[in-house]
């Protein structure tokens, strides 16, 4: 499956049509950016169970500021419309496997119920 490139518009339909999707914050400019980018589209040819959506922060700067993207590539993972996981970095195939494995096995009834609980102690 090809990456989607994700924009203001279709931001919302995408991530939160439920499922996995990982989002790649990037720009053109950006090095490490270009050496990461092969990874994540081999990762979205190999995985077709999951969504994998590109944010170019140049052209999309209110999505990059919404997630307070201060560093790129950056690396977002979301599970049923709940982010868990978003850090900088280039990662090398192995390591982007490994995070996808890790990922896929986060039982999501536990983070909703931890969700639920922080959210009920702020109220």
């Amino acid at each position: 499956m090809a990456t989607v490139e994700l924009t203001t518009d279709n931001f919302d339909e995408v991530v939160g049509s439920g499922g996995t999707v990982f989002v790649d914050f990037w720009a053109a400019w950006c090095g490490p950016c270009r050496q990461f980018g092969p990874v994540f589209e081999e990762a979205s040819e190999k995985y077709d169970d999951i969504t994998f959506a590109k944010v170019d922060t140049e052209a999309q700067v209110e999505l990059a500021q919404a997630f307070g993207i201060s560093s790129i590539p950056t690396v977002m993972a979301v599970r049923d419309g709940l982010v868990i996981y978003a850090e900088p970095g280039a990662l090398p195939a192995p390591a982007f496997d490994e995070l996808i494995g890790k990922v896929r096995e986060v039982d999501m009834d536990k983070v909703r119920e931890a969700v639920a609980a922080q959210q009920a102690d702020q109220a």
